[in-house]
């Protein structure tokens, strides 16, 4: 049986009626809403693909607007509670023209968007599938370009709650050089010649479903950058995230990729959701390789972070065209 998204606690209010406004180029439509200090990380093997091949599971999408129209990548599908590789079957069902999907922001419903088109991710690996269509963004988030995006069949209950981005203060910003300063003569890292300031390159701050009070995620790339690009010799990147822990912040995931050996895999944060509905929000990463992009995705663990899928198509994956 599927499990649903669970509707946000707080709901947006607004007055009757569906009133279109011009904002910013964007279509805003008002919308009534519907009625430890261990740093070990856990890697989760792959959920088997225990069902035919031929059933159509719904799928996540995340993807970034320009003006009014939005790009939404496949980055997989949701099998009982757990995002896994979209398969051809689920891909054609979902990925359509005139399939139409709810738009989330910081995990919060921000609007919808009906495909009008469909076609083929430039610059992620292997075939990824895109829909593309105009978006319709309730009022405050008209400035949002980045989105998740679930269908409406599986997130119509789904409510508008209040959407509040945030942004990282200075606590957060100082946790974050503070714990790559421990971080990178612990797993052998070359310093970097400029301080670990400069090797910073993204940090966000966030809050998912089931904590408290928000984190920060930090990306750190040493001799390279958060683009699909050749990474130069001794390039690495270090990506954290950092939980409240009293009056200080603790490590709670950590991802350290040396290019020269294993490839570049320089993974950013892009955005959290609890998309399976446990009440647990889960985060989805940006990963740039040397010749492509692709997805991961962490979820909670007894307090930390683990990361439970990553798109099959590796660093070493060229790019569709």
């Amino acid at each position: 049986m599927r499990r649903h998204l669970l509707a946000t606690a707080v709901i947006l209010t607004v007055a009757p009626g569906c009133d279109n406004v011009a904002w910013g180029g964007v279509e805003v439509r008002w919308v009534p809403p519907a009625t430890t200090q261990g740093d070990t990380v856990e890697v989760v093997a792959p959920v088997e693909d225990t069902r035919p091949r031929d059933v159509a599971w719904p799928l996540l999408l995340a993807g970034e607007r320009q003006d009014a129209e939005a790009t939404l990548v496949v980055v997989g599908e949701l099998r009982d509670g757990s995002l896994v590789t979209a398969t051809q079957t689920s891909t054609a069902a979902g990925a359509a023209v005139g399939s139409e999907w709810i738009l989330f922001a910081d995990g919060v419903r921000v609007g919808r968007m009906t495909a009008d088109r469909t076609g083929t991710a430039e610059g992620f690996c292997g075939s990824a599938t895109t829909v593309s269509g105009s978006v319709e963004l309730v009022l405050g988030a008209s400035a949002v370009e980045r989105f998740l995006a679930l269908p409406v069949s599986e997130a119509a209950a789904a409510s508008y709650g209040t959407f509040r981005p945030l942004a990282h203060d200075y606590e957060q910003r100082v946790a974050s050089l503070e714990l790559a300063q421990e971080a990178i003569p612990r797993v052998g890292a070359r310093w970097p010649q400029d301080g670990v300031l400069s090797a910073r390159q993204d940090i966000q701050s966030f809050q998912p479903v089931g904590t408290s009070a928000p984190s920060v995620a930090a990306s750190f790339v040493y001799r390279d950058q958060l683009a699909v690009s050749p990474a130069e010799a001794g390039a690495y990147s270090l990506f954290i995230v950092a939980s409240p822990a009293g009056d200080a912040y603790r490590q709670t995931f950590e991802w350290y990729q040396v290019a020269d050996s294993a490839g570049k895999q320089a993974p950013r944060y892009f955005g959290h959701l609890d998309w399976n509905g446990d009440g647990q929000g889960e985060m989805i990463l940006d990963v740039f390789g040397s010749r492509a992009r692709w997805h991961a995705a962490l979820e909670q663990r007894a307090g930390s972070w683990v990361r439970t899928f990553e798109s099959s198509c590796g660093a070493g994956a060229s790019p569709s065209r």
